[in-house]
């Protein structure tokens, strides 16, 4: 029997891509837009990729295919993504990097990191909507509560940054993931940085 402990991610040959991970309504697609403009780097949506490639939306898969047919599409656009040498920015399906069989693939691709948010956050976001398949039940926040439970070990493995979403407004967040990339050695256009802690500075005053 194998007795390797978890590798960390300092272990794995890292890509050159920017993956943002965390739960539904944590702002991956809103952050990874503005990280966009700002490292002037190209960005996609898995979710987005898998409903253009299969002509439907997710909730339809959803419902027509099931979730384990979803989750085989999210594992082919992973191996796909791992293969692309131009260095992009993707937003990942919350539940991703739930599935053993990604994790490594996750932390292959590039320097990964996780918007956190608690689950009553989560909940003030997406009250209301009807677009989240998993959502669509008599208590939601108890199916938010039990999913993040289920999930927030995965997406802590996978991660190298780690940054709490829920208080804080987007230029405060894209500030920290810039100051965190440059710790790591990425190379920010100085324009954009100082944009973004000018952006901070003003909204704390």
């Amino acid at each position: 029997m194998s007795n390797k402990k978890h590798r960390k991610n300092s272990e794995y040959q890292k890509g050159q891509h920017l993956v943002l991970i965390g739960f539904m309504g944590s702002g991956k697609t809103s952050i990874g837009r503005s990280l966009s403009y700002k490292l002037k780097r190209a960005f996609y949506d898995t979710d987005k990729m898998i409903e253009d490639r299969e002509g439907v939306t997710i909730s339809d898969i959803f419902a027509s295919k099931g979730e384990k047919y979803f989750r085989e599409l999210e594992t082919d656009v992973l191996r796909e993504i791992r293969e692309d040498r131009i260095p992009r920015i993707y937003s990942l399906g919350g539940g991703t990097p739930v599935s053993l069989q990604n994790q490594p693939l996750i932390k292959t691709i590039g320097t990964v990191v996780y918007l956190r948010l608690l689950p009553e956050e989560v909940w003030e976001r997406l009250k209301g909507d009807t677009t989240r398949p998993l959502l669509q039940c008599d208590d939601p926040l108890s199916k938010i509560k039990s999913l993040m439970k289920l999930r927030a070990p995965a997406y802590e493995r996978c991660a190298d940054i780690i940054i709490d979403n829920g208080s804080k407004d987007r230029d405060e967040v894209i500030s920290e993931i810039l100051g965190e990339l440059e710790k790591r050695g990425w190379e920010i256009p100085p324009e954009s940085y100082l944009q973004s802690k000018a952006d901070d500075t003003e909204n704390k005053e």
